[in-house]
């Protein structure tokens, strides 16, 4: 069974992705209105990351097609049952993860947005797909949506969200990553303390860039 690519997936996938394209010049807009000095830190910063995405509020900010159908072959391939999505958005790397889980025979996904009008968004998509059942979109800051409450085992991990807070929402799922769990962390070049983190000889990570702007890591026993 593939979920991914019959209806109603798949043409509201294809949909989502068409209105993301077509939303990139008024990204790119709203991304020129700031200076390189001011732009670096506001990806990569603690503090300035909440000005950025409030900015940017409206703006679907998905994964690419390719890295979507790699979260979905990810989850397939490893039989995940659990999965801990940090960064929703409108849902479209949701919707390829909660689709593996189907496929998996189902499962349970935690997402976290802490824009309110993408959470409602993403629900939207999920319950238009039939797949809100099992998924749960935690509101509000993943430093704190996800600091409880998370499954006893997580089998895989995605990182989308503010790239500062890569390594400290891994430092809250970690204890609950099984060996042989994944971990994808999209754009992850704009996280140089989290890459520094999954590929340290001996830190208990196999990890490799994978395509343009995905890092693929493995927990190790």
């Amino acid at each position: 069974m593939n979920t991914l690519d019959t209806a109603p997936l798949a043409p509201l996938l294809d949909r989502l992705f068409a209105e993301a394209d077509a939303a990139l010049p008024a990204l790119h807009a709203l991304l020129a209105e700031l200076s390189p000095d001011e732009l670096a830190p506001a990806v990569r910063s603690r503090s300035g990351y909440r000005e950025l995405y409030t900015r940017l509020k409206d703006q679907p900010l998905p994964v690419s097609r390719e890295t979507g159908r790699l979260l979905y072959l990810l989850a397939r391939a490893t039989g995940a049952r659990t999965v801990v999505e940090f960064g929703t958005s409108f849902g479209l790397s949701t919707l390829h993860l909660a689709a593996a889980l189907r496929d998996n025979g189902g499962g349970r996904l935690i997402g976290t947005e802490f824009e309110p009008g993408k959470v409602a968004r993403a629900r939207q998509n999920l319950a238009a797909a039939g797949l809100a059942d099992g998924v749960e979109i935690r509101e509000g800051d993943a430093l704190q949506t996800l600091a409880e409450g998370l499954p006893p085992v997580v089998d895989l991990l995605l990182l989308d969200g503010a790239k500062a807070l890569y390594p400290d929402v891994l430092a809250l799922v970690l204890p609950r990553l099984r060996p042989g769990a994944l971990v994808v962390a999209d754009n992850a070049d704009d996280s140089p303390d989290y890459l520094a983190q999954v590929r340290a000889p001996g830190a208990g990570w196999i990890s490799l860039p994978f395509g343009a702007d995905v890092e693929l890591s493995m927990r190790l026993g």
